[in-house]
């Protein structure tokens, strides 16, 4: 057992010690020998990498008959079937290539993922995602309290390999929620609080996770903000951060799209972070292929590297996002001793409220918008507990066209700079 897991967590600390910023795809095929091609493929790309292993819709949900069906009649899944295939197969896939130089990742977005986990530990892999916010909410309508129950047990179970000499690796999905206009300060405090969740049932290697937004400065803010928290809640844990490249409505021409990668590149060296996760030129339209997620890599790679002055880290708390994110992981933290319980009574009580999310347990009192500057700001703040925080715009009405535009800001921002100023060159890290 020992010998055959890599250790996820350490490889991201030696990179970041020298000076390099690991970059991995979202990457995952129904081929096992495809999906060897792409792992293959990334792990020689001109970049520091991990691997990614993503699992299909139907594993997702548990639905593992449908995934025999559609292998017996050969009409292919949109990810790796990690559960059905069997242990057998995915060391097959993975032998030669996964290893101490090259740890591989799986990927889910599961509300219950614990027949993933037993796959991925009998594959020989220890490292994965998710949360049960994160992988609840936005994702189906699977009630929350059954979520944090299947969480509570998927991960001591996977906590479990301290015991055998393996230190498992899990990463915080909460930074992500819903993809796009979801203030910063509240992915920060689901981000902090789903990796203490984590950190109290037994994992001590951590990444959080925080998507990129609609405001450069903004996110500087909110990472650092992050790493405030996570420096005050995670005494005994050894953690990173990784940038999300946006996770919303993405821009639809290759100038666009690579500009918005750059930037979010720029955003991991500015703060510090030591992982990001990319998108590629094809995300608008259709699953990427191996070669372009292979360039998306490398262009991150050339961007973070030329952007000016290095990584700057930190962890300030001299910020509004900050001060909002502080608020309200506190006001959790005070309902109840065990993180996945008060987790359960936030959402109840609309301490926690995510703007737009349409789950049965979301309150959905809260909306967000995006000011003249670009900074996405909180409208309504319902019963979440940052209403002295927030300026006099916390009962701001939002119309459905600005809901639009908001939810077109950044694709169409990033199309236009694109045409208005082509880059140069293929590959170029010019975004401005």
């Amino acid at each position: 057992m020992q010998g055959a897991h890599s250790d996820f967590g350490s490889f991201v600390r030696a990179a970041h010690r020298a000076g390099r910023l690991v970059v991995q795809p979202r990457m995952g095929f129904s081929d096992p020998a495809q999906m060897r091609r792409g792992l293959a493929a990334t792990k020689v790309a001109d970049a520091t990498t991990v691997g990614t292993l993503t699992i299909d819709a139907y594993t997702r949900v548990g639905d593992t008959a449908a995934v025999d069906e559609a292998l017996r009649r050969g009409t292919g899944i949109n990810g790796f079937p990690i559960v059905n295939y069997g242990a057998h197969t995915t060391r097959d896939m993975l032998d030669g290539i996964h290893g101490p130089d090259f740890p591989v990742q799986v990927r889910h977005g599961s509300a219950k993922p614990f027949d993933i986990f037993a796959a991925t530990v009998r594959a020989g892999l220890s490292a994965s995602e998710g949360g049960p916010v994160s992988y609840c909410l936005p994702y189906g309508r699977t009630p929350l309290d059954q979520s944090v129950r299947e969480w509570d047990r998927s991960t001591l179970f996977l906590a479990q390999l301290r015991g055998m000499g393996v230190d498992p690796h899990l990463e915080t999905f909460g930074g992500c929620m819903l993809g796009q206009l979801c203030p910063p300060s509240l992915l920060v405090a689901i981000s902090a609080l789903e990796a203490l969740f984590f950190y109290r049932h037994g994992i001590r290697s951590i990444s959080v996770s925080y998507a990129q937004q609609t405001h450069f400065g903004q996110d500087i803010e909110a990472v650092a903000a992050l790493r405030a928290l996570c420096a005050e809640l995670l005494p005994a844990a050894t953690w990173h951060v990784v940038i999300y490249t946006y996770m919303g409505v993405y821009p639809t021409t290759d100038g666009g799209s690579y500009r918005l990668l750059g930037q979010a590149a720029q955003l991991a060296a500015a703060t510090g972070s030591e992982r990001i996760i990319v998108k590629t030129v094809a995300e608008s339209r259709r699953i990427p292929t191996i070669e372009e997620n292979i360039a998306a890599l490398e262009h991150a790679t050339r961007a973070a590297t030329a952007f000016p002055g290095g990584a700057r880290p930190g962890n300030s708390t001299d910020s509004q996002v900050y001060a909002e994110a502080h608020a309200l992981v506190a006001a959790v933290l005070d309902l109840h001793d065990d993180v996945g319980q008060a987790l359960i009574l936030a959402f109840k009580r609309g301490l926690l409220d995510v703007p737009y999310c349409v789950h049965p347990d979301n309150m959905g009192r809260t909306r967000s918008y995006i000011d003249d500057t670009g900074r996405l700001r909180w409208a309504t703040t319902g019963e979440l507990p940052i209403g002295h925080l927030v300026e006099s715009s916390g009962n701001r009405r939002v119309t459905s066209g600005e809901l639009l535009g908001a939810l077109s800001y950044v694709s169409h921002k990033f199309d236009t700079e694109a045409m208005e100023k082509p880059l140069p060159t293929k590959g170029s890290t010019s975004l401005r």
